[in-house]
This record gives C-alpha cells, sequence and structure tokens, in this order.
C-alpha cells in the first residue's frame, strides 16, 4: 500500500534548486519510501548495512564513483565524513537533484550538514502521516478520536496492519537499545524508561525539569539532557510560548507533545481504543493529536512550525499561529458537542492581541465543521483546509 505523501511536491521543487536534498524525521516515518516513490530512477544506499558502511567510511571517492547519476542514501549520519565528500563532488558537477539523503537522528546530521552542505543542500522534516493523507486509506475518516489515537499515524501500521500495541512497544524497545546509545551514554534503560513515562503523562502541560527531576530522582541537568534527547531523535515536539516580548519568550518554558499520539498512549499502558476512550487524559491526547496536525501542515509544506501557545495567570490559548506579524488562535476541545463556553479564552486573548488577530477556530471532537460569526469550528479532518487558507 503507497499512500502519496504531501511533501512530495516540494521535494521535486527542491530537486530543481539544490544539488542535495536532505530529509530527516523519526524512525519508520516513510522517510526511505517517500524518496524512493519520488526518486525512482535513483539507486538506493542503506548506510545501516555494515558493508556499505564500511567502504564508505574507508574509501568515500570510491563510494561516490558507484553512483554517477546521484543516489538515495540513507541513514547518513552512519557516515558523517561522507557528507565532506560529497560537498566536494557537488560543487564539481553542478548538477540539481543529484543525491537524496536522509537520517532520524536530526541533532547529529544536522551538525555534520551544517558543517559540509551550507547552501547546497534543502532541508526538509517527514513525520508520520498526517489526517490529510490518511484519507487516502479505505474507512480511514472516522470521527472515534480514541481507535485513531489508539492506532497512531506510522506508515507500518498501515501497510503491515500490525496490532498498535505491539507495535509500539517494539518501536519503544528499539528506540532505547539501539537509537539512544547511538546518541548518548544512557546507562539506566530502566530509569529511561520511567521518564519517557513521565513524560507522556505531561503531554500538554509546560515542561517542569525540576518536577520530573524530583520525580525520577536525577539532576534537572539530566532531565535537560534527555529532553534533548527526545526532541532531536523525533520523540517529542516542544511547543513555544507566544509573548508579544520576544525575551519572554525565549525565557518560559515550552509544551509537551509526542510527535506521535499513539506512542504516548502505549507508554501509558494503554492496550486498546477503549483503554484511550476512558483514560484521565483523552483530552490531552486529543490535543497532542490537533497540535500535530498543525505543525505536519507546516512541515509537509517545506516550512518550519509557526506555531505556540498563550498562557497567563488566568487564560490560556491551546494554539497561536503567526504569519507574518498576524495572529490566528485556536482552541482544542475533545468533546463532541459544541458548547458556547469554548469561546471564552478566545474572547480574552481577542481583547489583549485584536490589532493583531485575523481569526479565532476551535476544534472540536463533533463531526460538523462550521463558519460561525465568532469563530471557525473545526473537525480535525479539516485542519489541512483551515490552515491552507489561513495558515
Amino acid at each position: 500500500m503507497a499512500i502519496k505523501r504531501l511533501l512530495k511536491e516540494h521535494l521535486l521543487y527542491l530537486a530543481g534548486k539544490y544539488p542535495i536534498i536532505t530529509i530527516t524525521g523519526p524512525r519508520q516515518s516513510g522517510k526511505t519510501t517517500l524518496a524512493k516513490m519520488v526518486f525512482p530512477e535513483k539507486a538506493y544506499v542503506n548506510l545501516e548495512k555494515l558493508d556499505m558502511r564500511e567502504m564508505a567510511e574507508s574509501d568515500p571517492n570510491a563510494f561516490l564513483e558507484e553512483y554517477p547519476n546521484g543516489a538515495i542514501i540513507d541513514e547518513i549520519q552512519r557516515v558523517p565524513k561522507l557528507l565532506s565528500y560529497l560537498q566536494v563532488l557537488v560543487d564539481e558537477r553542478k548538477e540539481k537533484g543529484l543525491f537524496i539523503i536522509t537520517g532520524s537522528q536530526n541533532f547529529e546530521l544536522m551538525k555534520h550538514v551544517s558543517q559540509s552542505l551550507a547552501g547546497r543542500t534543502g532541508l526538509v522534516k517527514l513525520l508520520p502521516f498526517s489526517l490529510q493523507e490518511l484519507r487516502k486509506v479505505d474507512k480511514a475518516e472516522t470521527n472515534d478520536w480514541a481507535e485513531l489515537i489508539y492506532k497512531g499515524f506510522y506508515p507500518r501500521i498501515y501497510s503491515e496492519d500490525i496490532e498498535p500495541s505491539i507495535y509500539y512497544s517494539d518501536y519503544i524497545q528499539t528506540y532505547l537499545e539501539r537509537d539512544l546509545r547511538d546518541l548518548t551514554a544512557v546507562h539506566d534503560l530502566r530509569l529511561f524508561r520511567n521518564f519517557l513515562k513521565l513524560c507522556a503523562a505531561r503531554i500538554g502541560q509546560c515542561l517542569n525539569y525540576k518536577n520530573i527531576a524530583d520525580d525520577l530522582g536525577v539532576a534537572q541537568n539530566t532531565v535537560k539532557n534527555w529532553i534533548n534527547l527526545l526532541e532531536v531523535s523525533y520523540i517529542i515536539f516542544l511547543l513555544p510560548p507566544y509573548f508579544a516580548n520576544i525575551k519572554k519568550q525565549i525565557i518560559k518554558s515550552p509544551k509537551l507533545y509526542f510527535t506521535d499520539p499513539a506512542l504516548a498512549a502505549s507508554l501509558l499502558d494503554n492496550e486498546s481504543a477503549k483503554h484511550v476512550k476512558s483514560h484521565p487524559l483523552f483530552g490531552s491526547l486529543f490535543e497532542n493529536l490537533v497540535v500535530m496536525e498543525f505543525v505536519k501542515y507546516r512541515f509537509n509544506q517545506g516550512k518550519q512550525s509557526n506555531h505556540y501557545f498563550y498562557q497567563d495567570r488566568t487564560h490560556e490559548i491551546d494554539l497561536v499561529s503567526k504569519v507574518s506579524d498576524k495572529l490566528i488562535s485556536t482552541e482544542i476541545k475533545s468533546a463532541k458537542t459544541f458548547h458556547e463556553s469554548f469561546f471564552r479564552n478566545l474572547d480574552y486573548f481577542e481583547s489583549i492581541f485584536q490589532d493583531q488577530l485575523i481569526k479565532k477556530a476551535i476544534v472540536y471532537g463533533g463531526e460538523k465543521s462550521q463558519n460561525r460569526s465568532k469563530a471557525s469550528i473545526i473537525n480535525p479532518w479539516d485542519i489541512t483546509k483551515f490552515s491552507e487558507e489561513f495558515i
């Protein structure tokens, strides 16, 4: 089963502008499948394979000579010095769309890319399926949000029909045993697993390093380092706060979300959609799903996230989107029935930022989207349509 990824059009655009395209994203988000689908004529090289990696490390020039028409090179961070040789090669060849490189460890990959390929590569981030992409799957468009949260958005769940509780348990184990050892020295995997669970229990909340550190019995700096690990390996997404004062925006704590809400649901020990639906954090999991849909829309356009949240002593706005110097405020409610009380925080935010605010929206768990004079009421399946118009 091949589902067309929305990032395809932007990749084709970049292929006409840069000699190298860099695709990053979490493991199993579909980077290789996308690259092969968009560039079927390219040879494919996987640097996870020991023989390929050894050849690339021992004789980079001879390795690259094997691919005169360019290639898709998977997990390029396994041989970071190869990037310097790619730089020389593409500067000499002066061809566009020659190499497509992928990596699932954002920090290590981008550190070497910025050093070797500045100005020579187009950069994109591929996250798991968006709702818009899942529309291509028969019977996927459901309003059973507990089922969607439980199942998640990773492609293999759909292509291989894997039981989600098994898939995400294996995914977490693979991450713990493999990626962490590549990224840093985490000696106590049991403690780190507990840390993951604590993060899942705090989705949609502002990060409090001291609180997590106290619960784990570790230093705050350890928690900060581990949060950074989760972010650079695309396990979590940190939503920054919005303030008119940019210095406050930098200082205040971000909100924590998981790149895929199903991963958080699994860490919370949910083994069925029924468990998700009755879980005390169902509303937070729904919020996680919605926030990441807005983020995925931006990434699929080849853009950075322009999303924030707003919070003061009395009110909070779940999502604030900044378009140029204008703002769009969005509240997120898991309830299936719309209530007038949903407008309360939006009206408050408008009273503060009325000169900048151009649109208000409420994403809720109900079936029908509708436009009201006070705000747009949006079913999550229509987030892309709303974003196309305003974000």
